[in-house]
């Protein structure tokens, strides 16, 4: 019982010691190594980021479109975006509102995305392309660094404010025609024939 009380007595007085003054003259934590103050380090300044250009030209999206011998479509196009810039490209039968999408980035300044349709092909009918950028928020660093953090550099017929309130976004659409015998239309399309 001796050697039980002796060590509360010893933990007592490591305790008072530990809360007694003396800690006003030491330096902070961070400024002292293994208890030994060092001499304080000289202000380095934080190396800058590599200055990246914005984006100052307004945002252009050339798309086209075949239909593969299975009569399925691929969407290609070209664009001036920057590199890496993350897209989705979208097919919608207007009949039926039935879509296919695919996500793809822009490399060597074009995309491509596809196969779409059915694994029996795609019926005749009316369909609508569309290519998305999605919000700056979601894009790659070095594509932030150029588009802004809310798209801010992004202008052009294209560019549209996000549904969500998340910056600037652009969409670009076409329409096109599958099929041998084009239906009567008033609009400008592109009629896709089977290779």
């Amino acid at each position: 019982m001796k050697a039980w009380r002796r060590g509360v007595v010893v933990l007592l007085w490591a305790a008072w010691l530990a809360g007694c003054g003396g800690d006003e003259d030491k330096p902070p934590p961070d400024e002292r190594l293994g208890g030994v103050a060092q001499p304080a380090a000289p202000e380095e300044e934080a190396p800058a980021a590599p200055s990246v250009a914005p984006f100052d030209e307004a945002v252009a999206i050339e798309m086209s479109a075949r239909l593969r011998s299975d009569r399925r479509l691929m969407v290609e196009g070209t664009t001036n975006l920057p590199e890496a810039t993350r897209l989705q490209v979208l097919v919608e039968r207007e009949v039926s509102g039935v879509r296919w999408q695919q996500r793809t980035r822009v490399a060597g300044g074009g995309f491509e995305a596809g196969p779409f349709g059915p694994g029996s092909g795609l019926p005749d009918g009316g369909y609508r392309l569309t290519v998305n950028m999605p919000a700056a928020s979601v894009q790659p660093p070095e594509v932030r660094a150029r588009l802004g953090e809310e798209g801010q550099h992004l202008r052009g017929p294209l560019v549209r404010p996000s549904r969500h309130g998340l910056g600037r976004v652009v969409r670009a659409q076409q329409r096109v025609l599958v099929g041998s015998q084009p239906r009567q239309t008033k609009d400008q399309v592109e009629v896709m024939e089977l290779e």
